[in-house]
């Protein structure tokens, strides 16, 4: 049977088969296995039928958790359903696992693999997750490729619907899950061939029904428990035959041959590795190359997991086998070895102990791959050249230097098994500028216009937008299965011009590659604006060079900072994989399904950047001798700390793969103050200030979402050493009158995201659109203004006390202790975290919930928070995506523990201390940061006056002091968290009545996982997860919380009311008990231009959409109503907001019906929420309406004797 070849990657391959094989599809986002769950919600939107010619229900759900007991109860209830999930989720996934599993339900969870997280989070591959689940009766499946992952996703939901126990099917999180490759797709009625609709039958009786009562799910006593689960062993036994005839008649049907075990290599090896999953690709490109050269190895590829059949194991294997190494993607701390190595030493084991067997291979175990951590062919060698030594390394480690247990196994990187044939391109780009996206395209457009194989595989860090990404592609004519990345490129393209100086990327160049640069320099120019080491690896390598400023044709065109069409057709016009006309009508095509959803201005823009490249692309001719004068620069400046400078500036630096083990901190910590090392220089342009139209408002330094814009005040004195370019004036503040005032722009870390501009209200008179800031090329700036800047870090800061931190005009000269963060230049979300720490960060605990704020806040190599000048800063931690309300709350008690205890120990070591320091310790006001200080000093003093004391008391006491100084704990995170998979332990720490405070940076989507709905999404707003456009209203949170009545609750939006936003923090945390602050936060995911964000969230507040408020339980206190409604009537219609963003805006083009009545629903829900908070607000406080509930008779009785008895 013949089969439409395809190009998807392996998520898209696994859903398209899962989706059409259910009828219930229970979602939840979470990193690497999100696009299934977006291509189900897709295909449900455009009504996608599954082969029975009906469109599964797609539903998302809170959590994981949430997923699978949804999965369970549609198994219950006899619908064929699945899910998908990784990592964290997995494991929340588990109970109902035991459930499924235990009763004998067919189902198929469908996992990409992923680390869990353990000292640290990440969000790459490896089996840690899976290998969880192992006791819980799910059978496990591995695939290895994407067309496994394809294959396996019908294999596994035909064997389950057979065998009554449940799957796990799972492939490599990243590489495999977002590898784009070339398959054969499976058509329906390749599906329905291996679906047996007896089964399916079978599957529905078993179904609760009130039409056939039964009881399921009972609690058993130890009498019969038992006995009831070794029942089930008949089906677990039978279940590898199952699996094993069905991948014969898949087999039969498709002509793709699997079994449980597939070996592959010499018929007479004697050295065998075993491993499963994607590092199989590199294992069989080992063995074919070390096979050339007569040595006899092979290996083995496990499929079946679970159940493990010893027959078809041992079957599968050359009688000749001498040794055999097992390879885990695992670690299991403490245990005897891995889980595939454990469970193949127990196969021989058993056969000698039963006397099946006398002898047995010389069996070793090895970890690899951790985190999606390289796996390439010169590894697989090394283990193999392991199993020929005469004593192997048991345990052992590969693809790193493990300096500390040396259980690492040495390799040649230079060992190579690439195919001449294929050509290997690296394009390096910058997360967001639509680098990644134009490559996906090419890898289609190539192969589904000529006859080679593809692949494409793409590389970036956890921030995305704003880090390097590097995109490997691969093309040729026979199967690619090198599922490692290009060391030898015949093509490189660096499209982002900085990244030359300090990134090698040439290095992987192979001689006569071809080098392609997008950089504001013409072919006559480029050369002498190349670093010497680069000028040397063109000239050594023999490299064609060409050039073209992608930035100024994309502006041209209309398109901003957006180069990928640009580069891409500059790829096909060099490179000659298409004739250039047919290259350019598939990429126009491919534009056409990428961006036409977004409207015909969007396709004709590209167009038209399409069609002006050529003109602009030219070669370099290349001199025979280096000219340049400068060198690349370090990572980090070289008077960075030793642990930046040779730790985290080798990550930096893009070599962190080279680290050993010694170089890392044993459980995870790292230090803070560390993102000001790192100078990313992105920005094409940066703000310039014009210090004579400036009124000094401080607006620019608030909404500044990267801390690289700051305002100080200082005595003029300190001008005498500034740089020739330093711009000062006089302040606008009558107590600093007789000071300067500077307000100064970090070149290298700005992101050019334009907010400053946007929102500085001074403007000139005489020069349209000019403001006191504008935007200016940032090349020819850099290096005044880098010493402008560095002279600018050494004034010192205001003093504290002296500026009223209720004003934006005076928080712009509180230090940040948020700097420089790794976030989307223009993000919504960074700008309260920077204010929080102006004003609490010096005593500031914060629980981060993993999300968005995780990742710019906590990701390697730096850190954003930082240290004022006597060292003292936020401490920060992750602990989940789920529990970090619960998280959150057990820092507060913590911390009001130890200053409980401290205060005790203080009371028992009176002796030593006098009565005065005694009497402040314990009762000193500590509200002001007047207070704050003295307190701090009279700690100071207690340490000083304990030194001497060798008491236990005091020595508990000394460490416990600085607890006796108020902290301020803050738990962060954003709505998914907050709305979705956290709200019940939100729910709980709010109504603890503890004093915990809590930021919820609300962007309406799951941000960090690509954008998916969470129950913040507003209704007519298009999301991942809601193609079709939400249909129920947002959730509101805040009336939530404050139905408590003691919760303090503010929703602010900085671009709605600055002031507002800052004063709601202040007595957020003024308050002494629980608090929330819902900020609205404006956000790529929402489809607009970023630098109008601010406007935007003063539409949202105009509108109504966002009204500002506040519920203050302290004005209770006072008989005055405690909420307070801060904004205006809505002034502008919802429409004039909500059509400024493309996530709403794409529905009137993809459904004009449904936008438009969910438009008019989503007005109504504006109105009634508006109605609700105006009638809140309108309420008479108590001092007005002291009594509502009649008095008691008795009470007022009692009370008028007790007042009788006074008299």
């Amino acid at each position: 049977m013949s089969h439409k070849r395809t190009i998807v990657d392996g998520n898209e391959a696994a859903a398209s088969v899962a989706f059409r094989l259910s009828e219930v599809v229970a979602i939840y986002p979470i990193t690497p296995s999100s696009p299934m769950g977006e291509w189900a919600d897709q295909w449900m939107a455009e009504g996608a039928q599954n082969i029975w010619g009906t469109v599964p229900d797609v539903i998302e759900m809170q959590s994981e958790g949430g997923a699978a007991g949804a999965l369970h109860g549609a198994l219950q209830g006899g619908a064929l359903a699945t899910t998908f999930t990784a990592s964290q989720g997995l494991l929340l996934m588990i109970p109902n696992m035991y459930k499924i599993a235990g009763e004998l339900t067919s189902a198929v969870i469908h996992v990409a693999a992923r680390t869990l997280a353990t000292h640290a989070l990440s969000i790459f591959g490896d089996h840690s997750d899976v290998m969880a689940t192992r006791q819980t009766g799910f059978a496990l499946l591995a695939a290895n490729s994407v067309q496994e992952a394809h294959d396996f996703a019908l294999i596994s939901q035909a064997a389950t619907l057979e065998a009554r126990v449940p799957f796990l099917h799972f492939f490599d999180g990243f590489r495999t899950s977002h590898e784009v490759n070339l398959i054969n797709e499976l058509s329906n009625d390749d599906l329905h061939a291996l679906i047996d609709d007896d089964l399916v039958r079978a599957h529905r009786e078993r179904a609760l029904s009130p039409d056939r009562p039964i009881l399921r799910g009972t609690a058993q006593n130890p009498d019969v428990f038992f006995q009831a689960r070794e029942a089930i062993n008949p089906y677990y036994r039978a279940c590898p035959t199952i699996v094993q005839n069905v991948m014969d008649k898949f087999a039969q049907l498709t002509g793709r041959s699997y079994h449980l075990f597939d070996y592959y290599g010499a018929p007479d090896a004697e050295r065998v590795v075993i491993l499963m999953g994607s590092g199989v690709g590199a294992a069989e490109e080992a063995v074919e190359a070390l096979q050339a050269r007569g040595e006899k190895v092979g290996i083995l590829k496990v499929r079946l997991f679970r159940p493990f059949d010893v027959d078809s194991f041992l079957a599968a294997l050359p009688k000749t086998v001498k040794s055999i190494a097992v390879l885990d993607r695992t670690k299991e701390p403490g245990a005897i070895g891995e889980p595939l190595y454990q469970d193949i030493l127990s196969v021989y084991a058993e056969r000698i102990s039963s006397g099946a067997a006398t002898t047995m291979p010389r069996v070793i175990g090895g970890r690899y791959g951790l985190s999606s951590k390289e796996f390439t062919p010169a590894m697989v060698k090394a283990v193999f050249d392991e199993l020929a030594r005469p004593e192997m390394k048991n345990h052992f480690t590969v693809g790193i230097n493990d300096d500390v247990s040396h259980t690492s196994l040495a390799y040649d990187p230079d060992f190579s098994t690439e195919d001449p044939r294929t050509v290997r391109a690296l394009f390096y780009g910058l997360g967001s500028d639509g680098t990644v996206g134009a490559n996906k395209n090419s890898i289609k457009i190539i192969g589904k216009g000529t006859d080679s194989w593809v692949q494409g595989y793409f590389v970036y860090d956890s921030k995305k937008a704003g880090s390097v990404t590097v995109s490997h592609l691969r093309f040729g004519p026979n199967p690619i299965r090198s599922t490692y990345l290009i060391s030898k490129a015949n093509f490189v393209a660096c499209h982002q011009s900085q990244f030359l100086n300090r990134i090698d990327m040439l290095s992987a160049a192979d001689e006569g590659a071809t080098f392609l640069l997008n950089a504001p320099h013409g072919p006559n120019e480029v050369w002498d604006h190349l670093p010497r080491e680069v000028q040397d690896v063109i000239i050594r390598k023999k490299l064609k060079v060409y050039v073209i400023d992608g930035y100024a044709a994309a502006r041209e065109a209309g398109m901003g900072n957006r180069i990928n069409t640009i580069m891409q057709t500059c790829f096909f016009a060099i490179s000659g994989v298409l004739p250039r006309e047919e290259a350019i009508k598939q990429i126009k095509k491919a534009i056409e399904s990428t961006y036409g959803k977004r409207g015909a201005a969007a396709v004709q823009k590209n167009f038209a950047a399409v069609d002006t490249t050529l003109a602009r692309l030219h070669e370099v001719r290349v001199p025979d001798q280096v000219s340049s004068g400068f060198e690349m620069l370090p990572p980090v400046p070289t008077r960075a700390p030793t642990f930046v400078r040779d730790v985290l500036g080798t990550m930096i630096a893009g070599k962190g793969d080279s680290l050993p083990v010694s170089a890392m901190p044993l459980d995870g910590t790292f230090p803070t103050a560390t993102a000001q090392w790192e100078k990313r220089n992105i920005a094409q342009q940066i703000p310039v200030w014009d210090e004579k139209l400036c009124i000094q408002c401080g607006k620019c330094v608030l909404v500044c979402p990267h801390s690289v814009i700051r305002a100080k005040v200082y005595d003029g004195e300190r001008l005498a050493e500034a740089p020739p370019t330093f711009k000062s004036t006089k302040p606008k503040w009558r107590e600093f009158e007789s000071q300067r005032y500077t307000l100064q722009v970090s070149p290298e870390d700005c992101t050019g995201c334009r907010l400053c501009v946007e929102v500085c209200p001074a403007k000139s008179k005489s020069e349209v659109k000019h403001k006191a800031l504008n935007m200016e090329a940032q090349p020819p700036l850099r290096e005044s203004e880098n010493a402008n800047w560095d002279f600018f870090l050494n004034i010192p800061d205001a003093n504290r006390d002296a500026l009223r931190h209720n004003l934006v005009k005076d928080v712009q000269l509180l230090e940040p202790l948020f700097e420089f963060a790794g976030a989307c230049a223009g993000c919504g979300e960074t700008p309260y975290i920077k204010l929080l720490t102006q004003l609490f960060g010096d005593r500031l605990m914060v629980a981060n919930a993993t999300g968005c704020s995780s990742i710019y806040g906590g990701n390697l190599p730096t850190t954003p928070y930082t240290t004022n000048e006597a060292g003292r800063g936020p401490s920060w931690s992750n602990s989940l995506f789920e529990d970090n309300a619960e998280f959150g709350l057990g820092m507060r008690l913590a911390v009001d523990k130890k200053m409980e205890f401290a205060r005790e120990l203080v009371a028992r070591v009176n002796g030593h201390l006098g009565d005065v320091l005694i009497k402040g310790l314990l009762e000193g006001d500590q509200s002001t940061e007047k207070g704050i200080e003295e307190q701090r000093a009279r700690v100071a003093e207690l340490k000083q006056k304990l030194a001497a004391v060798k008491s236990p008391e005091a020595q508990a006491l000394l460490a416990v002091a600085d607890n006796l100084v108020r902290k301020s704990v803050w738990i962060l995170g954003g709505d998914g968290w907050a709305y979705d998979i956290g709200f019940g332990g939100l729910d709980h720490v709010l109504g603890s009545g503890r004093n915990i405070n809590v930021l919820v940076m609300d962007t309406e989507v799951y941000s960090n996982t690509g954008g998916q709905m969470s129950k913040s999404t507003p209704r007519a707003a298009v999301a991942k997860f809601a193609t079709g456009g939400k249909r129920t209203g947002k959730k509101d949170l805040a009336m939530e919380a404050l139905s408590y009545g003691y919760v303090y609750v503010a929703k602010v939006a900085m671009g709605g009311n600055d002031a507002h936003t800052v004063n709601a923090f202040l007595e957020a945390e003024a308050h002494n008990g629980p608090s929330i602050i819902l900020a609205y936060s404006h956000c790529i995911a929402h489809g607009f231009d970023m630098s109008m964000g601010l406007n935007q969230q003063k539409n949202a507040v105009l509108s109504g959409y966002w009204p500002l408020m506040r519920y203050n339980p302290g004005l209770r206190d006072q008989g005055k109503n405690p909420f307070l409604l801060d904004s205006k009537a809505p002034s502008i219609p919802f429409r004039q907001y909500a059509y400024n963003e493309a996530r709403y805006t794409m529905l009137v083009r993809s459904n004009p019906m449904a936008a438009r009545e969910l438009l008019k629903t989503a007005q109504d829900d504006v109105e009634r929420q508006w109605r609700v908070y105006s009638n809140r607000a309108a309420m008479a406080g108590r001092s007005a309406t002291p009594e509502i509930v009649p008095r008691d008779v008795e009470e007022a009785s009692d009370q008028t004797k007790a007042g009788g008895d006074e008299e």
